[in-house]
């Protein structure tokens, strides 16, 4: 157990942070977490874990904050005090950034130096976890490992690469412990309706139960490394147990294409999804990535992690979670 062990999760409400919430709760942590002020709420994913911060067992907290307000940052780190703080939060979707290029630049990687400086500011001996992305790869042929050079060819993949060095730089200049995990394609049930992945295992589930008939999407010849990610948080979190701080990749080292995926998903339920699948060039992006494959074998030989759930199994996972949703709001 980590008893009295403080941790700060930036995108505690997306699918890693939700994962890693609970993992941390499981091993006794405090756990804060950073969420954006909105008109709606945006926090199901965590709903299971809050309890009321008047509660004296309540060992999970919620604050406003966003990555674009550096002050607000530093005095919320001094306040928290935080022993490890893991930095999931960006704009995260490849395809949308070619539309916000300049508001994925500042999320996604001057947000993270606001960060670091935080932390570099209130001079706590924080251990900091950079979520890097295999879409800094991009058009480098697999297999892809540490020292694969990186090529990005996304503003989402530019501005990781940007958060990577500044992530690199302030280990290096201030003797901080800070860590990239350069993760490669992780889904799950909890993954974003608007992601391949989830949107295939959606329809698959929706077109099994009559709720829709057809599918729209881009390119299906791209080939990823899909894993799962309720297993690369415990990644996450193993990086930074070790005594020095290094980058490593967390990946399940196998390719799929999106045709694979699709052939997973709907045959899970006894169907074609060439019958079910059209092509929307809107769904193309302008520079593509070909193939990314993680080599993980560092991760493997240091860390001990180790991924045990593969693409066919995740899809049938992701497809069976998407049929009971749609069985329980069928009961209510």
């Amino acid at each position: 157990m980590d008893a009295g062990r403080v941790a700060l999760i930036t995108g505690i409400t997306g699918q890693d942070g939700s994962y890693l919430a609970e993992l941390l709760l499981d091993k006794g942590y405090t756990v804060h977490g950073l969420i954006r002020r909105a008109s709606t709420f945006n926090t199901s994913r965590i709903d299971h874990l809050y309890r009321d911060p008047h509660d004296e067992e309540a060992r999970l907290f919620l604050h406003y904050a966003d990555l674009s307000d550096g002050s607000r940052l530093v005095t919320l780190i001094e306040r928290v005090r935080p022993d490890e703080i893991y930095h999931l939060a960006a704009q995260s979707h490849v395809r949308v950034s070619f539309d916000e290029p300049e508001f994925t630049g500042d999320v996604t990687g001057i947000g993270t130096t606001r960060i670091l400086e935080a932390i570099r500011e209130s001079g706590l001996p924080t251990r900091f976890y950079q979520a890097s992305s295999s879409e800094m790869f991009g058009a480098t042929p697999p297999p892809q490992s540490e020292t694969t050079p990186f090529y990005p060819r996304s503003p989402y993949g530019a501005a990781k690469l940007y958060a990577y060095w500044m992530t690199r730089n302030y280990r290096e200049a201030y003797d901080m412990y800070a860590v990239n995990g350069i993760l490669f394609n992780h889904e799950s049930p909890r993954r974003g309706e608007t992601f391949v992945s989830r949107k295939i295992t959606m329809a698959a589930a929706r077109i099994a139960s009559g709720r829709q008939d057809v599918l729209y999407l881009g390119n299906l010849d791209a080939a990823r490394d899909w894993g799962y990610a309720k297993e690369y948080v415990e990644g996450m979190w193993r990086m930074l147990q070790v005594d020095e701080p290094d980058d490593y990749v967390i990946a399940t080292g196998t390719s799929y294409t999106v045709r694979d995926f699709l052939d997973f998903a709907f045959g899970h339920v006894g169907l074609d999804w060439q019958d079910h699948v059209r092509f929307d060039e809107r769904y193309l992006r302008p520079t593509e990535v070909d193939a990314l494959v993680g080599d993980a074998s560092k991760a493997e030989r240091v860390l001990h992690w180790k991924p045990q759930t593969h693409t066919p199994d995740l899809a049938r996972l992701m497809v069976d979670a998407d049929l009971a949703r749609i069985a329980e709001a069928q009961r209510l």
